[in-house]
C-alpha cells in the first residue's frame, strides 16, 4: 500500500503541476491536485516506518476521501462537458482525473485493510 500511496501522490502531484503551467499558471486551484499529491507523499513517507505504518496509510486514505469528495463538485458537471457549455472545462478534465486516481486508491486501501482484518494475526516468539 505504501507504495501504491507513493505512485498516486505522485501522480497528482505531476498532475497538478502540469494543470497549473498549462493553464496559464492563471489559478492557483489548478494545484490542488498538487496539494492532495504531496499529503499523500507524505503519508507514504510516514508509512515507511513500522510503527507509524497503520496510521499513515489510514491518514492517505482519509485524505484521499476528502480529495475525491472535494473534486466532485466538478465531476458532475461532465454533461456540460461534453454538451460543449462548461465554463471551465481544464477544471472539470482535471477534477475528473483526480477523482478517478483517489476513488481507486480508497478501493485498494479498503481492499487492503479488509485482507489484512482476515489474514490470521502474527505469532509473537519470546
Amino acid at each position: 500500500m505504501t507504495r501504491l500511496t507513493f505512485t498516486i501522490g505522485g501522480i497528482l502531484t505531476v498532475l497538478g503541476i502540469v494543470a497549473y503551467v498549462a493553464t496559464g499558471a492563471v489559478s492557483v486551484t489548478a494545484l490542488i491536485p498538487a496539494f492532495v499529491g504531496v499529503l499523500l507523499l507524505v503519508c507514504a513517507a510516514l508509512a515507511r516506518r513500522p510503527a507509524l505504518h497503520r496510521y499513515s496509510i489510514h491518514g492517505a486514505l482519509v485524505i484521499a476521501l476528502l480529495g475525491a469528495a472535494g473534486s466532485l463538485m466538478n465531476v458532475v458537471k461532465l454533461g456540460d462537458l461534453f454538451a460543449g457549455t462548461a465554463q471551465r472545462p481544464s477544471a472539470i478534465v482535471l477534477s475528473t482525473i483526480m477523482f478517478v486516481l483517489l476513488v481507486f486508491y480508497i478501493a485498494m486501501g479498503v481492499r487492503s485493510i479488509i485482507v489484512a482484518r482476515r489474514s490470521p494475526a502474527p505469532t509473537q516468539r519470546f
